[in-house]
């Protein structure tokens, strides 16, 4: 047990370099680029701090592990809607551009609703893969195409500096590859420790998969979502958890799918687990479909939310 926590706290304390690495190259090469903070942290950011999803889930394939697998992806995008950007709305508040609340938001709700549709057969296969990965090179280029024309529209810039003062686009660049890194694998030694220590307490892999190993590969998104939050960035927060959902389930499950020859998805987690994803996707929707924003008292409902969701998910193992 002493190693499983040490993992944890280590991975943890890294989790906070890497994550303020991250936040900061990349409003730097957002910036250089002529980006927007949210499109900034809707691709970069979110393709990057999707990398630990990813590795899990090729690593637990491999195992022929698929409920462990598709657990996680799972409940890591219930824990970006509910707990990652709730605590980001209790920080500081987040909001909502118009940009966000038309494509990015509805884009996560549509692949939430195709993901639970294409697993009705309790399968991901190479197709349903090809499909995933295909609507995301879609998204990702419409979102460039759409940065472009906003970029070309707006005024020369006056030459000031960047958001950090100082530093070039090469060594923003470095930067964000180091804080990658380090998201990567402090997030492997605190998934490790999470899941030596759920083991060792008898909880099922299932649980394991939708919790524990949920919210390990989200603490880069929790990590760099609350970075930016304090520091004001609420825009970037919101793109980061969004797009994160969008590239695990496109990216992520899609890989998977195609890559994997067929990954089998437990009746559990297609009749529970995935409606659970859509409604958290649905409930972000409706709490900002007004202000076009999350207050403190929004997120408080999406961190009740998620409390609720795991005391659940307890209760039934």
């Amino acid at each position: 047990m002493g190693h499983a926590l040490f993992l944890l706290a280590a991975g943890l304390t890294v989790l906070v370099a890497g994550g303020r690495l991250v936040v900061d190259a990349a409003s730097v090469v957002g910036h250089r680029l002529g980006l927007s903070p949210g499109l900034v942290g809707l691709t970069i950011v979110a393709a990057g701090t999707s990398a630990p999803e990813l590795a899990v889930v090729f690593q637990a394939l491999s195992r022929n592990d698929e409920e462990l697998a598709i657990g996680s992806i799972v409940g890591s995008n219930i824990a970006n809607v509910l707990l990652v950007l709730g605590i980001a709305a209790l920080i500081g508040g987040v909001r909502v551009s118009t940009r966000a609340f038309r494509i990015d938001i509805p884009t996560m709700v549509a692949a939430s609703i195709l993901t639970m549709l294409l697993v009705i057969d309790g399968t991901v296969g190479r197709w349903d893969g090809a499909i995933l990965v295909g609507l995301l090179l879609l998204f990702v280029g419409g979102s460039i195409r759409r940065a472009g024309r906003a970029a070309s529209n707006q005024q020369p810039t006056d030459g000031s500096p960047s958001p950090q003062g100082v530093g070039g686009l090469p060594r923003a660049l470095t930067e964000f590859v180091v804080g990658l890194g380090l998201l990567v694998i402090s997030a492997r030694w605190a998934v490790a420790g999470a899941e030596e220590i759920a083991i060792e307490l008898g909880v099922s892999e299932l649980v394991i998969g939708l919790t524990i190993l949920a919210i390990g590969t989200s603490l880069p998104e929790i990590i760099t979502t609350i970075v930016a939050a304090v520091r004001g960035s609420g825009d970037l927060a919101l793109g980061n958890a969004v797009g994160s959902n969008i590239f695990n389930l496109l990216l992520v499950l899609g890989t998977a799918g195609l890559f994997s020859g067929g990954a089998q998805v437990s009746s559990d987690v297609a009749s529970q687990a995935m409606p659970v994803m859509v409604v958290s996707a649905l409930l972000l929707t409706a709490l900002v479909a007004g202000p076009r924003s999350l207050s403190k008292r929004r997120g408080v409902v999406l961190v009740a939310a998620y409390t609720t969701y795991l005391a659940g998910l307890v209760w039934v193992s």
